[in-house]
C-alpha cells in the first residue's frame, strides 16, 4: 500500500524531449505554464471557499443553540491546528510530489467535510430543536455530539486544505523563472482573496436564503469545480511534458548537481530568517483570521449589521486584498528588483491603521468600508509576502516547499491559537440587558438579551498587528537567493 501511494504521488518522469524549433517550444511553454498557473490560483480560490464557508454561518449556529462561540472557537482552533502540522508536513512531501495528484487530493478531503457538516448539520439541528422544550439535557447532548462530529470533520478539512499551497507554489518555481516569480506570486496570492470574497457572497447568500446548513453543501460544491479545474489543467514539470527544466528554458544558472531536495530543505530549516518571517507572519494571521473569523459577528452584534451587509461589508477586503497581491509582486520584481521588505513594512503600517479604524471608527457605512478597503489591500501584500514568497526567496528552489511548509506551520499554529482566545475573550465577555419586543399576540413582553463586547478581543488582533511589521525589521540585510 506504501509503495502504491509512494508510487502515485512522485513527481512525474521526464518524458523523450519532443523534437521542436525554438518558436514552437516557446508557443508550447507559455501554454503549459499559463495553464498551471491558473490552474493552480483558481484550484486554490475553491480552497478558500471550503476553508472560509463557516465564518459566514456563527451568528446563524449561535441563534440556533446548537453550538456557542468558544464552541465555534475550539473546531476553528482544531482544524488550523491541523492545517499547521499539515503544512509543515505537506509542504516538505510536495517537493516531491506530483503536484495536480497531489493539491486535488487535499481538496477532495476538504469538500468530504463540507458535505458531511451539511448533512449533520440537518440531522442535529433538527433533534436538538425537537428536544430543547421537552428533555433539555438530551437537547445538550446532541449539541455536545454535533461539536465533537464538527470539530473532527473540520480538522479532517484543516488537514486537506494544507494540501494546497506549496504544491500550487510549487508549480510557479518549477514552470516560471525567478525574475518573474514575484510578478506570477502576487497574482496566485490574489486566489486568497478570491477565495474569501467568493465564500462571504456565495456561501453567504446560500445561508441567508437556506439556512446555515446548505452553506457547507454550496462550498462542497464549489471544492468539486477546483477539483475538476486541478485535474484538467495543472501540469506537474515542464520536463513532464518534453520540455527542457525551467532552467534551461529561462537561461538561468543551473543549480549544483550536488545539491538534492533534502539538502536544500535542510538549508532552509537552519536558516534563522526564514524562522523571523515565520513569526511575523504569525502575528499578520492572528490579525487576518480574526476579521474572517469574527468579522462578521463583530458587525453585527456591535456596529448592528444584517448578515448579508456585514458579509458583504467584510468581503471587500478580499476583494481589494486581490489589487493588494497582484501589484505588489509586480511591483517588488519591476520598481524594486526583487526586494519586498520596503512594500511589506508600508503594508504592515496600514493593516494596523485599517483595523483600528474598523473597530474603534464607528457605526457608519462608509467608514467600514474605508476599513476594509485598506486593510484588503494590506492584508493582500501581506499574505504574499509574510506569507511565503519572502521565505521563498532566501532558500534554493528545491526548498520551495520546505520554506512555505516552515512559515505555514508557525502562521496557523498562531492563527489556530487565535481562534481559541477570541472565541474565549468573546464568549467571557457577555453581559446581559432588558428589552422590550412584542409578542405574536400584539403584547409587549421584557426579554433578556445578549449584549457581545468585543473590547479585550479588539486589543488582542490589532497588538498582533503591530507585532506583525515590527518583526521583518530583523531582516533587513538579508540577500535574495540566486538560484
Amino acid at each position: 500500500m506504501f509503495e502504491f501511494f509512494k508510487n502515485f504521488y512522485k513527481t512525474s518522469e521526464p518524458i523523450a524531449p519532443l523534437n521542436l524549433d525554438e518558436k514552437a517550444q516557446g508557443k508550447l511553454y507559455r501554454k503549459f505554464s499559463l495553464q498551471a498557473f491558473a490552474a493552480g490560483t483558481l484550484g486554490y480560490s475553491f480552497y478558500y471557499v471550503c476553508r472560509a464557508a463557516i465564518n459566514v454561518m456563527k451568528k446563524p449556529i449561535i441563534d440556533s443553540g446548537l453550538l456557542d462561540a468558544d464552541q465555534l472557537g475550539t473546531i476553528g482552533a482544531v482544524s488550523l491546528a491541523a492545517y499547521a502540522i499539515g503544512k509543515f508536513v505537506n509542504g516538505f512531501l510536495a517537493d516531491y510530489s506530483n503536484i495536480k495528484r497531489f493539491m486535488a487530493t487535499g481538496l477532495i478531503i476538504s469538500a468530504l467535510a463540507c458535505l458531511l457538516m451539511g448533512v449533520g448539520g440537518l440531522i442535529g439541528a433538527e433533534q436538538y430543536a425537537a428536544l430543547i422544550n421537552i428533555d433539555p439535557e438530551s437537547a445538550k447532548n446532541v449539541s455536545f455530539l454535533v461539536f465533537i462530529a464538527f470539530a473532527i470533520l473540520w480538522g479532517m478539512s484543516g488537514w486537506g486544505q494544507s494540501m494546497g499551497a506549496p504544491p500550487a507554489i510549487i508549480a510557479l518555481s518549477r514552470w516560471f523563472p525567478l525574475s518573474r516569480r514575484g510578478t506570477f506570486y502576487g497574482f496566485f496570492s490574489a486566489s486568497h482573496n478570491i477565495g474569501e470574497g467568493l465564500s462571504f457572497i456565495f456561501v453567504g447568500s446560500i445561508v441567508a436564503a437556506a439556512g446555515w446548513q446548505w452553506g457547507f453543501f454550496g462550498a462542497a460544491i464549489a471544492g468539486l469545480i477546483g477539483i475538476l479545474t486541478i485535474i484538467l489543467f495543472l501540469h506537474d514539470t515542464p520536463e513532464s511534458k518534453g520540455l527542457p527544466s525551467i532552467e534551461v528554458l529561462a537561461n538561468e544558472k543551473m543549480p549544483a548537481k550536488n545539491q538534492s531536495a533534502n539538502d536544500a530543505q535542510r538549508i532552509a530549516l537552519r536558516t534563522p530568517a526564514v524562522w523571523i518571517l515565520a513569526l511575523a507572519s504569525a502575528f499578520m494571521y492572528i490579525s487576518r483570521y480574526s476579521l474572517n473569523s469574527w468579522g462578521v459577528l463583530f458587525m453585527q452584534e456591535a456596529k448592528g449589521y444584517t448578515l448579508i451587509e456585514a458579509s458583504t461589508i467584510i468581503s471587500i477586503n478580499a476583494w481589494l486584498g486581490v489589487v493588494g497581491t497582484v501589484v505588489a509582486g509586480w511591483m517588488s520584481d519591476t520598481l524594486f528588483n526583487g526586494d519586498r521588505k520596503m512594500p511589506a513594512l508600508v503594508s504592515g503600517v496600514l493593516l494596523s491603521i485599517a483595523y483600528a479604524i474598523f473597530i474603534y471608527g464607528g457605526n457608519e457605512y462608509w467608514v467600514s468600508v474605508l476599513a476594509m478597503a485598506l486593510f484588503g489591500i494590506a492584508i493582500g501584500v501581506l499574505i504574499a509576502f509574510l506569507g511565503g514568497l519572502m521565505a521563498v526567496d532566501i532558500v534554493p528552489r528545491k526548498a520551495t516547499g520546505a520554506a512555505l511548509g516552515i512559515v505555514g506551520m508557525v502562521s496557523y499554529a498562531a492563527a489556530s491559537i487565535q481562534e481559541k482566545v477570541s472565541g474565549y475573550l468573546v464568549n467571557n465577555n457577555i453581559t446581559e440587558k432588558i428589552v422590550e419586543v412584542v409578542n405574536e399576540a400584539g403584547e409587549t413582553i421584557q426579554q433578556v438579551e445578549k449584549v457581545y463586547d468585543f473590547s479585550d478581543a479588539a486589543i488582542f488582533w490589532i497588538g498582533a498587528s503591530v507585532i506583525s511589521f515590527l518583526l521583518p525589521l530583523l531582516n533587513w540585510r538579508k540577500k535574495v537567493q540566486e538560484e
